[in-house]
Protein backbone atom coordinates (compact mmCIF):
# COMPACT_ATOMS: atom_id res chain seq x y z
CA UNK A 1 0.00 0.00 0.00
CA UNK A 2 1.41 3.25 -1.07
CA UNK A 3 2.17 5.56 2.13
CA UNK A 4 -0.37 8.56 1.64
CA UNK A 5 -3.35 5.30 1.65
CA UNK A 6 -1.30 4.33 5.16
CA UNK A 7 -1.63 7.68 6.48
CA UNK A 8 -5.28 7.83 5.52
CA UNK A 9 -6.34 4.84 7.58
CA UNK A 10 -7.69 5.00 10.72
CA UNK A 11 -6.50 2.15 13.01
CA UNK A 12 -7.89 0.40 15.74
CA UNK A 13 -6.06 1.99 18.01
CA UNK A 14 -7.16 5.67 17.41
CA UNK A 15 -10.72 4.26 16.92
CA UNK A 16 -10.06 2.63 20.36
CA UNK A 17 -8.77 6.37 22.09
CA UNK A 18 -11.36 8.11 20.02
CA UNK A 19 -14.54 5.87 20.82
CA UNK A 20 -13.66 4.88 24.38
CA UNK A 21 -14.12 0.71 23.12
CA UNK A 22 -12.59 -1.61 21.07
CA UNK A 23 -13.92 -1.67 17.66
CA UNK A 24 -14.24 -5.52 17.80
CA UNK A 25 -16.47 -4.86 21.22
CA UNK A 26 -18.86 -3.11 19.46
CA UNK A 27 -21.85 -4.98 17.76
CA UNK A 28 -23.14 -3.49 14.70
CA UNK A 29 -26.11 -5.01 12.74
CA UNK A 30 -24.02 -4.88 9.61
CA UNK A 31 -21.91 -7.47 10.44
CA UNK A 32 -24.48 -9.83 10.65
CA UNK A 33 -24.99 -8.91 6.83
CA UNK A 34 -21.56 -9.58 5.89
CA UNK A 35 -20.75 -13.31 5.21
CA UNK A 36 -17.23 -13.22 6.37
CA UNK A 37 -18.23 -10.88 9.82
CA UNK A 38 -21.17 -12.94 10.59
CA UNK A 39 -19.15 -16.19 10.71
CA UNK A 40 -16.78 -14.51 12.93
CA UNK A 41 -19.08 -12.92 15.18
CA UNK A 42 -21.24 -16.32 15.42
CA UNK A 43 -17.91 -18.30 16.38
CA UNK A 44 -17.26 -15.70 18.56
CA UNK A 45 -20.29 -16.21 20.32
CA UNK A 46 -20.51 -19.90 20.63
CA UNK A 47 -16.83 -19.42 21.91
CA UNK A 48 -17.94 -17.39 24.66
CA UNK A 49 -21.13 -18.83 25.74
CA UNK A 50 -19.57 -22.20 26.05
CA UNK A 51 -17.36 -20.79 27.70
CA UNK A 52 -19.34 -19.16 30.60
CA UNK A 53 -21.70 -22.25 30.43
CA UNK A 54 -20.64 -24.69 32.47
CA UNK A 55 -19.04 -21.66 34.97
CA UNK A 56 -22.72 -21.01 35.44
CA UNK A 57 -23.94 -24.27 35.52
CA UNK A 58 -21.55 -25.52 38.40
CA UNK A 59 -22.40 -22.02 40.69
CA UNK A 60 -26.44 -22.95 40.41
CA UNK A 61 -25.66 -26.80 40.56
CA UNK A 62 -23.20 -26.71 44.06
CA UNK A 63 -25.08 -23.51 45.84
CA UNK A 64 -28.59 -23.74 44.79
CA UNK A 65 -29.64 -27.43 43.88
CA UNK A 66 -27.58 -29.61 45.78
CA UNK A 67 -28.12 -27.65 49.24
CA UNK A 68 -32.10 -28.37 47.91
CA UNK A 69 -33.15 -31.44 46.02
CA UNK A 70 -29.98 -32.88 46.28
CA UNK A 71 -28.03 -34.75 43.40
CA UNK A 72 -29.42 -34.73 39.97
CA UNK A 73 -27.85 -35.84 36.67
CA UNK A 74 -30.82 -35.10 34.73
CA UNK A 75 -31.37 -31.82 35.56
CA UNK A 76 -27.60 -30.71 35.73
CA UNK A 77 -27.98 -32.25 31.79
CA UNK A 78 -31.10 -29.97 31.29
CA UNK A 79 -29.26 -26.62 32.76
CA UNK A 80 -26.59 -27.12 30.54
CA UNK A 81 -28.43 -27.13 27.65
CA UNK A 82 -30.95 -24.23 29.16
CA UNK A 83 -28.35 -22.31 30.50
CA UNK A 84 -27.01 -20.86 26.98
CA UNK A 85 -30.21 -19.37 26.28
CA UNK A 86 -30.41 -16.65 28.55
CA UNK A 87 -26.11 -15.94 28.20
CA UNK A 88 -27.25 -15.15 24.40
CA UNK A 89 -30.29 -13.17 25.05
CA UNK A 90 -28.35 -11.56 28.08
CA UNK A 91 -25.23 -10.96 25.73
CA UNK A 92 -27.43 -9.47 23.24
CA UNK A 93 -29.54 -7.00 25.69
CA UNK A 94 -26.17 -6.04 26.99
CA UNK A 95 -24.94 -4.57 24.13
CA UNK A 96 -27.97 -2.71 22.72
CA UNK A 97 -27.28 -1.14 26.24
CA UNK A 98 -23.70 -0.50 26.31
CA UNK A 99 -23.28 0.35 22.14
CA UNK A 100 -25.09 3.39 21.27
CA UNK A 101 -26.64 3.59 17.99
CA UNK A 102 -24.73 6.79 16.66
CA UNK A 103 -21.46 4.47 17.19
CA UNK A 104 -22.58 2.08 15.25
CA UNK A 105 -23.32 4.22 12.37
CA UNK A 106 -20.00 5.92 12.35
CA UNK A 107 -18.04 2.93 12.62
CA UNK A 108 -20.40 1.38 9.68
CA UNK A 109 -19.30 4.24 7.74
CA UNK A 110 -15.64 3.92 8.93
CA UNK A 111 -15.52 0.80 7.38
CA UNK A 112 -16.99 1.89 4.06
CA UNK A 113 -14.18 4.88 3.80
CA UNK A 114 -11.58 1.75 4.54
CA UNK A 115 -13.62 -0.06 1.75
CA UNK A 116 -12.19 2.96 -0.84
CA UNK A 117 -8.73 2.71 0.29
CA UNK A 118 -8.77 -0.70 0.07
CA UNK A 119 -10.10 0.14 -3.85
CA UNK A 120 -7.58 3.04 -4.98
CA UNK A 121 -4.94 0.07 -3.06
CA UNK A 122 -6.14 -2.32 -5.97
CA UNK A 123 -6.23 0.25 -8.45
CA UNK A 124 -2.37 1.03 -7.74
CA UNK A 125 -1.34 -2.34 -7.47
CA UNK A 126 -3.30 -2.76 -11.16
CA UNK A 127 -1.28 0.02 -12.43
CA UNK A 128 1.66 -1.40 -11.31
CA UNK A 129 1.40 -4.33 -12.95
CA UNK A 130 0.95 -2.82 -16.42
CA UNK A 131 -3.53 -4.00 -16.25
CA UNK A 132 -5.05 -1.09 -16.05
CA UNK A 133 -4.19 2.94 -16.40
CA UNK A 134 -3.86 5.35 -13.63
CA UNK A 135 -4.58 8.97 -14.14
CA UNK A 136 -2.44 9.96 -11.05
CA UNK A 137 -4.83 14.08 -11.18
CA UNK A 138 -7.94 12.04 -10.71
CA UNK A 139 -6.11 9.61 -7.71
CA UNK A 140 -5.04 13.14 -6.10
CA UNK A 141 -8.75 14.16 -6.27
CA UNK A 142 -9.91 10.77 -4.84
CA UNK A 143 -7.37 10.93 -1.95
CA UNK A 144 -8.00 14.37 -1.13
CA UNK A 145 -11.34 13.81 -0.97
CA UNK A 146 -10.63 11.27 1.67
CA UNK A 147 -8.72 13.27 4.12
CA UNK A 148 -11.39 15.01 4.52
CA UNK A 149 -13.95 12.64 4.79
CA UNK A 150 -11.00 11.36 7.52
CA UNK A 151 -11.51 14.77 9.23
CA UNK A 152 -15.19 14.89 9.10
CA UNK A 153 -15.03 10.49 10.54
CA UNK A 154 -12.95 11.82 13.56
CA UNK A 155 -14.96 14.77 14.17
CA UNK A 156 -17.80 12.72 14.52
CA UNK A 157 -16.28 10.45 16.85
CA UNK A 158 -15.43 12.84 18.92
CA UNK A 159 -18.65 14.73 18.72
CA UNK A 160 -20.24 11.13 19.66
CA UNK A 161 -18.39 10.46 22.65
CA UNK A 162 -18.39 14.02 24.16
CA UNK A 163 -22.48 13.09 23.91
CA UNK A 164 -22.16 10.10 25.43
CA UNK A 165 -19.58 11.02 28.28
CA UNK A 166 -21.03 14.63 29.18
CA UNK A 167 -23.36 16.74 27.38
CA UNK A 168 -22.27 20.21 28.62
CA UNK A 169 -18.78 19.83 27.08
CA UNK A 170 -20.72 21.11 23.84
CA UNK A 171 -20.58 24.35 24.60
CA UNK A 172 -16.59 24.54 24.51
CA UNK A 173 -16.27 22.21 21.32
CA UNK A 174 -18.94 23.55 18.61
CA UNK A 175 -16.38 23.37 15.67
CA UNK A 176 -17.06 20.03 16.17
CA UNK A 177 -19.98 20.61 14.51
CA UNK A 178 -18.10 21.87 11.23
CA UNK A 179 -17.69 19.22 7.94
CA UNK A 180 -15.96 19.46 4.71
CA UNK A 181 -18.62 18.47 2.44
CA UNK A 182 -18.64 22.05 0.60
CA UNK A 183 -14.81 20.99 0.10
CA UNK A 184 -15.95 17.77 -1.20
CA UNK A 185 -18.43 18.57 -3.80
CA UNK A 186 -16.02 21.51 -5.35
CA UNK A 187 -13.50 18.20 -6.38
CA UNK A 188 -14.11 16.57 -9.98
CA UNK A 189 -12.38 14.24 -11.59
CA UNK A 190 -11.55 13.99 -15.40
CA UNK A 191 -13.64 11.15 -16.65
CA UNK A 192 -17.36 10.64 -14.80
CA UNK A 193 -17.27 7.13 -15.91
CA UNK A 194 -13.74 5.55 -14.78
CA UNK A 195 -12.73 4.25 -11.74
CA UNK A 196 -12.05 7.35 -9.66
CA UNK A 197 -15.21 9.02 -10.42
CA UNK A 198 -17.39 6.09 -8.91
CA UNK A 199 -14.81 5.81 -5.95
CA UNK A 200 -15.45 9.81 -5.82
CA UNK A 201 -19.01 9.32 -5.59
CA UNK A 202 -18.80 6.59 -2.97
CA UNK A 203 -16.44 8.82 -0.92
CA UNK A 204 -19.11 12.11 -0.93
CA UNK A 205 -21.80 9.48 -0.46
CA UNK A 206 -20.11 8.73 3.27
CA UNK A 207 -19.85 12.26 3.55
CA UNK A 208 -23.06 13.06 3.56
CA UNK A 209 -24.33 10.07 5.82
CA UNK A 210 -21.97 11.18 8.33
CA UNK A 211 -22.49 14.84 8.08
CA UNK A 212 -26.10 13.55 8.76
CA UNK A 213 -25.33 11.80 11.63
CA UNK A 214 -23.43 14.32 13.50
CA UNK A 215 -26.75 16.61 12.96
CA UNK A 216 -28.78 14.09 14.47
CA UNK A 217 -25.84 14.00 17.30
CA UNK A 218 -26.40 17.64 17.41
CA UNK A 219 -30.06 17.81 17.97
CA UNK A 220 -29.82 15.36 20.74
Amino acid sequence: MQPDLIGLEISKGELRRLTGFDPEDVFRPSVLRDSKKRLGFLLSEALVTLALTPIIVGFVYAFIILPTIGSSIRLGILLLILVPIPILVGRSLWRQLTCPEALTILLDEVDKYHTVIEAIDINDQLAASGNSQSNINDRNKVTAALQLIREDLVRGLKTERILRDNKKLLANNQELFVNNLASLQALEVSSQAGEYAQLLNQSLQIALDVQTEIRKLQKV
